[in-house]
């Protein structure tokens, strides 16, 4: 099956979800323009991404069990992932009204959007739009799954990975405050902190926690006469690579154009924690570090200039040279990611069939998808 075959297959269980919420919100006797208003906040901001996270859900599974999947679990997969999609779009819409981001996938953002099928602008109504896309996922669940012996575990795992995503966010948010932007604070290990509970629990780990979940992988099992504990391997593997992706954005957010990326990167302006700066406060010279300083999150009429001035800094093939810099970091990153991925516990023939051990292939799959990524 081809990317746009896959990637189709997996959009056509979004129209049946959707379908499902909205049928749920009329049985509430929600008036017309509240489940008019509710179709197109999901229209508008689950299914515009890439859909890896989702999609990794399905892939997962299907590696696990080693055939191809029923159509009974290829739906209980892609709707978990549809999970992991709406958990993001809840994430991104009270994002991107925190920082005042301007576009998001190539489009406005949601809380700029001017009209809404004739009912007014969004505004400040996305903040509770945010929260009724992440309470779908648990109507989902409570739907699908009550009744299967991992609906706990499944959960914990929404609620454990919420909970430090916004642990992450939090950190990210007092770190750079707006009004009180201070970059003297920023270094690579708090960079590494935010970006692992920001963005690698949900965009990573939960992913493949949930196919373990799915296909029956206990918390520990013997292998060859060692004790596997099959989550804490996942964790110990997808975190980092988590924090790679991320590192990726942030270059992305500097050297892609909004073509590229999907959206106007505002790192620089915003005076984001990004590896960019990090790296630049940490190898830069008293110079750099006073360019930086005079120029990092400033806005006003100037800050376009502002901007340039750091971009041409980061630029400068005989100094700071962040391009260089980052591909040389991609390439220790993906020999490291390999090399831990080596070390699993590769289940035989006989394990394989059942589908609940853990696989190497599940990850190299996740790297794969994000290695030499431009957006």
């Amino acid at each position: 099956m081809s990317k746009a075959e896959k990637r189709n297959k997996f959009l056509a269980v979004f129209e049946r979800i959707r379908e499902e919420l909205i049928e749920h919100m009329k049985s509430e006797k929600m008036p017309e323009d509240a489940v008019t208003w509710f179709n197109e906040s999901l229209i508008y901001n689950v299914p515009g991404g890439k859909l890896n996270r989702g999609i990794s859900v399905v892939d997962t599974v299907a590696i696990l069990l080693s055939r191809p999947l029923t159509d009974d679990e290829y739906f209980k997969a892609a709707l978990l992932g549809w999970c992991i999609e709406l958990l993001q779009a809840f994430f991104l819409v009270s994002d991107d009204m925190m920082d005042g981001s301007i576009s998001r996938r190539g489009q406005p953002c949601w809380y700029r959007v001017h009209d809404v099928k004739g009912l007014g602008k969004v505004h400040n109504v996305a903040i509770n739009d945010s929260f009724m896309l992440e309470g779908a996922i648990y109507h989902l669940l409570k739907t699908h799954f009550r009744r299967e012996s991992y609906y706990v575990d499944l959960l914990e795992l929404f609620q454990e990975v919420t909970y430090k995503t916004e642990m992450g966010q939090l950190v990210d948010l007092i770190t750079a405050p707006e009004d009180n932007i201070d970059i003297r604070k920023y270094n690579l290990d708090k960079h590494t902190f935010i970006v692992r509970y920001k963005t690698a629990f949900y965009s990573f780990y939960l992913s493949v926690a949930l196919a373990m979940r799915m296909c029956g992988v206990p918390d520990v099992y013997e292998l060859n006469g060692k004790t596997v504990e099959p989550y804490k391997e996942a964790d110990r593997i997808l975190i980092p690579m988590g924090e790679f992706f991320q590192v990726q954005d942030d270059y992305l957010d500097y050297h892609g154009t909004e073509a590229e990326i999907g959206k106007i990167g505002t790192d620089i302006i915003d005076g984001k924690c990004s590896w960019c700066v990090c790296t630049a406060l940490t190898y830069g010279t008293e110079a750099q570090k006073q360019l930086l300083y005079e120029n990092y999150g400033k806005k006003g009429a100037d800050q376009a200039v502002q901007e340039q001035a750091v971009k041409d800094m980061y630029n400068d093939e005989q100094g700071l040279n962040i391009p260089r810099r980052y591909e040389e970091y991609q390439k220790k990153a993906v020999a490291d990611i390999n090399a831990m991925i080596d070390q699993v516990p590769e289940p035989g023939p006989n394990e394989v069939v059942k589908g609940n051990r853990l696989r190497r292939d599940a990850f190299r799959a996740f790297l794969s998808k994000i290695t030499d990524r431009k957006a």
